[in-house]
């Protein structure tokens, strides 16, 4: 499936970090960043869940909830939260069936080897449903820093 700005947001319930459950349904009404990340700690992942973390302070004041999410089962993904401090949600989609969703689940290959996996990609998601941003195939690097510009912008 292939989402689009201004579309409304898939709909998703995903099993998170803390027994707690994350949806679209319970995040309506405020603005939330929802990143799909390849596999807990490994060092692109690992850094791009600390960039966020460290720009929870500037997402917050907006209102902004970030919630990570990989194909990991959930024990893999708690023991990643706990090794480095992280503190917003973090889901597993064990099923893929969110990232197939919203996109991110696709074919991939590497030394000429064809596989699904995760691509690394950000949806911003306003206080409506809807898709306010899309990043695609993200470069680690700066890219939190660019969220929160986003979120600045959506206001």
């Amino acid at each position: 499936m292939n989402v689009e700005e201004g579309a409304p947001a898939p709909d998703f319930e995903l099993p998170a970090i803390g027994g707690n459950t994350v949806s679209l349904a319970s995040l309506r009404g405020r603005p939330f960043v929802l990143y799909f990340y390849p596999k807990a700690d490994t060092s692109g992942c690992t850094k791009e869940a600390c960039d966020f973390q460290e720009a929870l302070p500037a997402l917050g004041q907006s209102g902004v909830t970030v919630i990570g999410v990989s194909p990991d089962p959930l024990p893999p993904i708690e023991k990643f939260a706990a090794k480095y401090g992280l503190t917003f949600p973090l889901a597993s989609d064990a099923q893929k069936e969110a990232a197939a969703s919203y996109g991110t689940w696709v074919q991939k290959s590497m030394y000429g080897r064809s596989y699904m996996g995760m691509e690394r990609s950000t949806f911003l998601i306003d206080r409506e449903g809807r898709i306010a941003r899309i990043w695609r195939k993200v470069k680690v690097p700066g890219h939190a820093r660019d969220v929160a510009e986003a979120v600045r912008q959506l206001g």
